[in-house]
């Protein structure tokens, strides 16, 4: 644009500039005529050359020259050339400017000699050279003037999107959804980051919401809905996880409820249930941190002593839990209720390597408990 202006105005103004141009070499060659006609007509060579020398060396002028009507030049004048710039001014003088100027000398109505002018282009290249530092002081002025509102526009408008596809990239690629975006300067920009923003703000809150979903299946699928023990599921996980890690000796306790079968169908199903309740309480209250208590099922519950170091420690735990089982279950309606249990122990490696020969081991050691506990009683009836 600043070009075709430029250019526009180059061309006009060299329009101008040729009828000034011709104007001017007009009026010097009727100067011209008025000095040297007394020279003309005594044939004075020597002052009519003065007199044209005087007049146009001091005008933009290439040649000039008096002409006789016989043809015979009387004077002449030309412009030395010294410079380059010379030879170039004369060729854009005939390129642009009017072509020769002739004026008639006339004395008494007759024509006595006649001036001849050829225009020098030493204004019109100086014109030129002015045009051209014109037209790219004001390129250079317009290219800093695009860049100061591209640096402009990149900081309002590039950097809030640059800002929103950064978020965007690392909400898709990691899960970042904690990030948001900063406020723009352009009210559309900030609005899209707002709304974004927001957008945001609903993922991250279904996010957690998801979380704790998974958490609560997860901890359904390996915990017991009723003692809020973990189950069979997570009981052989980690009975696996505690045979295949090399540790060190670990025991395995298998435990069930006396008589609570007769206290499900004497008390019924309620009482069953409190009764359970109390006992995984009890038995959680006696194991170490590391260990871990499970329900297989029904009255039937299983510990995970890991790690142990001798037989003693075992025991320790086995009489901690049927101490704190002396004590009776205080009911939901008051009553008080006396609840025995029986344990069996298996020791890793001596009693089994595997989880079903743990289990069997611990299982058996169980009944054999149980049935000592009743022939002592049957004992302690018939001595009675």
């Amino acid at each position: 644009a600043v070009c075709m202006a430029g250019l526009f105005l180059t061309i006009t103004a060299l329009l101008a500039l040729r009828l000034y141009a011709d104007h001017n070499l007009k009026l010097v060659a009727r100067a011209i005529s008025y000095t040297t006609e007394a020279a003309v007509v005594f044939d004075d060579k020597d002052a009519a050359k003065d007199a044209l020398e005087t007049i146009t060396s001091r005008e933009d002028i290439a040649s000039a020259s008096i002409l006789l009507p016989d043809g015979q030049v009387l004077a002449s004048w030309r412009r030395d050339i010294t410079t380059p710039w010379t030879s170039l001014e004369q060729q854009l003088a005939r390129l642009i400017l009017p072509g020769p100027v002739e004026q008639p000398i006339v004395r008494e109505n007759k024509e006595i000699a006649q001036v001849h002018l050829v225009g020098h282009g030493q204004h019109l290249l100086r014109f030129l050279l002015q045009t051209l530092m014109a037209t790219l002081l004001c390129l250079l002025l317009s290219i800093l003037g695009a860049l100061y509102v591209a640096r402009r526009m990149q900081r309002s408008i590039t950097a809030p999107l640059k800002a929103l596809t950064e978020v965007a990239y690392n909400v898709s690629r990691q899960r970042a959804l904690k990030q948001r975006v900063p406020a723009a300067n352009i009210a559309e920009l900030h609005a899209l980051g707002e709304d974004f923003n927001t957008l945001l703000d609903e993922l991250e809150a279904w996010q957690a919401h998801q979380k704790r979903e998974n958490a609560s299946l997860l901890h359904r699928a390996t915990h017991d809905a009723l003692t809020g023990l973990p189950n069979r599921a997570l009981f052989e996980a980690r009975l696996g996880q505690a045979i295949q890690g090399d540790q060190e000796r670990f025991a395995l306790l298998y435990l069930d409820c006396d008589r609570f079968k007769q206290i499900n169908d004497t008390l019924g199903h309620g009482v069953g249930d409190e009764v359970l309740i109390a006992l995984a309480r009890r038995v959680q209250h006696q194991l170490r941190p590391l260990d871990l208590v499970c329900r297989l099922g029904g009255d039937e519950f299983v510990i995970l002593l890991a790690p142990i170091r001798d037989e003693h420690e075992v025991h320790e735990v086995m009489t901690r839990i049927q101490q704190g089982m002396s004590t009776p279950v205080v009911l939901s309606d008051g009553r008080h209720l006396g609840v025995g249990i029986s344990i069996g122990a298996a020791l890793y490696p001596e009693q089994g390597e595997t989880a079903d020969a743990l289990l069997q081991a611990a299982d058996g050691a169980m009944y054999e408990s149980k049935r000592q506990r009743r022939e002592g009683h049957r004992d302690n009836q018939t001595t009675t």
